[in-house]
């Protein structure tokens, strides 16, 4: 990966980034840099010409009315960080993510709270208990997920399609013609379900072109 650090970026300039395939956390930008691998490809998803699958659309109808959605400035809190610590144990356990320690305070503001631009935090509820957490930016040329977790003992909902589905909603809504859900990965279980959101395309000899599976 090529990592660069920014002090403050406006939501245009990332946009120039974001479409020549960079990412961020926070105040870091990133972007894969292998000069005989082009296994990471960065996709986003044709708003205007989405359609949900049917299974898509079997889990929104079974978080509608359940599931309620706020967006807001990112802030941590203790709730927010406990989620976090049990998804990543959660995936550890079920996926083969590597376990860490739990995520200081100061870890996860330098992800998700601190950033070189206004960026929105969504928080998901099931009554008062927040069930998941999702960070995007929201920049001229669409929306871009950044990242989301949610809470393990409640995958029967399928939250993280939720969250996608959400998110291209709130582009349609803006007039937005893309959501950019990072890179896609053949044959990597956390990154390739991405593709299952079409139409969709995918940045290759720095130029978008339709994506081929």
């Amino acid at each position: 990966m090529r990592y660069e650090v920014v002090g403050e970026l406006t939501p245009a300039e990332y946009a120039d980034r974001l479409t020549a395939g960079w990412r961020r956390f926070g105040h870091s930008l990133f972007r894969p840099d292998c000069p005989a691998c082009d296994a990471c490809q960065s996709l986003r998803v044709d708003v205007p010409a989405f359609r949900p699958s049917d299974t898509q659309k079997r889990v929104w109808r079974l978080n509608a009315g359940e599931v309620t959605l706020t967006v807001g400035e990112p802030a941590a809190t203790a709730e927010k960080l406990a989620l976090y610590d049990a998804f990543h144990a959660a995936q550890a356990d079920r996926v083969g993510w590597p376990h860490r320690d739990t995520e200081s305070l100061a870890d996860y503001h330098e992800a998700f709270i601190g950033n070189p631009f206004a960026s929105e935090e969504w928080c998901y509820r099931v009554g008062d208990r927040l069930v998941g957490v999702g960070y995007v930016d929201r920049l001229p040329v669409g929306l871009s997920a950044i990242y989301f977790f949610h809470d393990p003992d409640e995958r029967r909902r399928s939250l993280g399609v939720l969250n996608v589905l959400s998110t291209l909603k709130a582009a349609a809504d803006a007039g937005l013609p893309h959501v950019y859900l990072g890179y896609y990965v053949a044959g990597c279980r956390s990154l390739e379900y991405k593709a299952k959101y079409r139409p969709n395309e995918v940045l290759g000899d720095g130029a978008w072109g339709p994506f081929v599976e």
